[in-house]
């Protein structure tokens, strides 16, 4: 055969494996409101940078038929591009080649762009819609489920792994995407469950749809699985080269500095006022966080999940922040089980990936009650503390108002490793609130009193100007600096600025740390 013919031969292979599952397939997939597997990627890297691999691979079964089956590339497209010239490894499962489902070689081409990604210190993003695992191929399919868990688990904190679900993911396929760094969801079209609403009916006889079960909205609102949700998998893609924009291209480097007009010594006049006079009065601590950032852009990060912490990156001066803050419009922003449990895992990402940490404190303590009690509010209230102790980036806690007991150290007090803490004159730092302190120290004096009510409201100012001003924390060197509410920005430039060089280690541990 002369070389033209081999050339165009190849050609027409390569057009026939592009089209996936064939047409009809395809259409299918388009009216489902989903694009194909290649569409992702090309919507997710620069303009013609994708190089596939493995195109070519074809599964081995013979079982139950599937030596008559066809399956191009296997079920799943894998290659590597560049998002803002940056280099990004990539794989996204086919649903219209055999329902996108996973065998022995659909799990190696990934397996082998896992290790890739690894080698060259580069992120990795999969593109999960996949029927599970391939039933013909038994006990093959669950070996391939098991070399991806393993890669996701060493691959953990040494380079970004983003997981998109952009379809069906259920089984043991939704451990891949649970050891990941961040997963996104679609509306309507993402699924996520370990058993289906069948099984379910079947065992406990509860019966639920599928979307109530595993969709986006349950995933990102209630189980706190799932970090984003958009409307169209377009969005979707659109976010995920967001966030990639925030974060390093593996733990070796440091995040992607962005060029900014924002004056570093721009100043806001509205956050000395923010703050309202009633300390039980709520505010809008995302606000805060806008108005101090570069351009006044939040990209927050599990928004939907415990509203009472807010956890997502700003830039200050073209640089990657990680905010942790306490959320005043929500449960008053006390800390409980899910609010420590989504603080604890971002901290310990941000660590990860040399983001440092700004921590904005308006907190009155942990969330009372026997729920956060019998459901171990002692065992996940740890992991943050847990979780800040460990971490060895550039730390600073910003106190607003409240920072009381316990959870005035869980929000990354001087004690637990803070470099810089500073508080703005609305601060009240203290083992409790003035109110509840009053009646402690002061129950009899006001029970004696002719007027327990003016005598209460006395001891209280008393106790806050004696013991819960943050002129007293100040003075003890809890607090590096009382600050104008209005230049915080350009003072927390200057802090991370400073602390930019910071080297710090911890004794090493013969098995690693301790999971999240």
């Amino acid at each position: 055969m002369k070389m033209n013919d081999k050339i165009n031969e190849l050609i027409k292979e390569k057009e026939k494996i592009k089209l996936g599952g064939g047409i009809k397939r395809i259409e299918k997939q388009h009216s489902s409101g989903k694009l194909t597997a290649r569409e992702r990627i090309n919507l997710l890297l620069d303009e013609n940078s994708f190089i596939e691999i493995d195109a070519f691979v074809k599964h081995r079964s013979t079982n139950f038929d599937m030596e008559n089956v066809d399956a191009p590339a296997d079920g799943v497209v894998t290659g590597y591009g560049t998002v803002d010239g940056r280099l990004v490894f990539v794989y996204a499962q086919d649903f219209t080649v055999v329902g996108g489902s996973l065998g022995e070689m659909h799990a190696n081409k990934i397996v082998k762009v896992q290790d890739m990604a690894l080698k060259m210190g580069a992120p990795i993003v999969g593109f999960n819609d996949s029927g599970g695992a391939r039933i013909q191929e038994g006990v093959d399919a669950l070996s391939g489920y098991g070399k991806i868990f393993y890669r996701n688990t060493i691959a953990s904190g040494v380079i970004p792994q983003i997981s998109v679900i952009m379809g069906p993911c259920a089984g043991g396929a939704v451990y891949s995407p649970a050891l990941t760094d961040f997963i996104f969801m679609t509306e309507k079209t993402s699924m996520m469950f370990i058993t289906g609403p069948q099984v379910i009916k079947s065992v406990t006889g509860e019966e639920v749809t599928q979307e109530e079960l595993g969709g986006a909205m349950t995933h990102n609102r209630t189980s706190g699985v799932a970090h984003f949700m958009d409307k169209t998998e377009e969005d979707t893609i659109k976010r995920v080269r967001e966030l990639l924009s925030y974060l390093p291209s593996n733990n070796l480097e440091m995040p992607p500095v962005v060029r900014t007009d924002d004056d570093i010594n721009r100043t806001d006049e509205m956050l000395n006022d923010i703050v309202p006079e009633n300390p039980n009065k709520p505010y809008d601590m995302k606000e805060i966080i806008k108005s101090i950032s570069d351009e006044n852009e939040f990209f927050e990060v599990q928004p939907l999940y415990a509203g009472n912490i807010i956890t997502g990156f700003i830039r200050l001066n073209g640089k990657t922040i990680g905010v942790i803050a306490n959320q005043p419009k929500v449960l008053a922003g006390c800390l409980d089980i899910n609010a420590s449990d989504k603080a604890g895992r971002f901290i310990r990402t941000c660590d990860a990936y040399n983001i440092p940490l700004l921590n904005l404190v308006d907190v009155p303590g942990f969330l009372p009650g026997t729920n956060q009690e019998y459901g171990g509010i002692i065992r996940h209230g740890a992991k943050m503390l847990y979780a800040y102790s460990e971490a060895t980036v550039p730390k600073v806690t910003l106190i607003i108002r409240k920072a009381y007991g316990g959870a005035y150290l869980a929000m990354c007090s001087k004690d637990l490793g803070a470099d810089q803490v500073f508080a703005w004159p609305t601060a009240e730092i203290a083992v409790m609130g003035p109110d509840g302190a009053a009646n402690i120290i002061f129950k009899n004096e006001i029970a004696n009193s002719g007027d327990p009510v003016k005598t209460r409201m006395e001891k209280i100012e008393e106790y806050r100007n004696t013991v819960a001003n943050p002129s007293i924390a100040a003075q003890r060197g809890f607090v590096d600096d009382i600050i104008v509410p209005s230049h915080t920005r350009p003072r927390l430039i200057s802090a991370f600025d400073m602390l930019e060089s910071k080297r710090e280690n911890r004794p090493s541990k013969k098995h690693g740390n301790l999971p999240v």
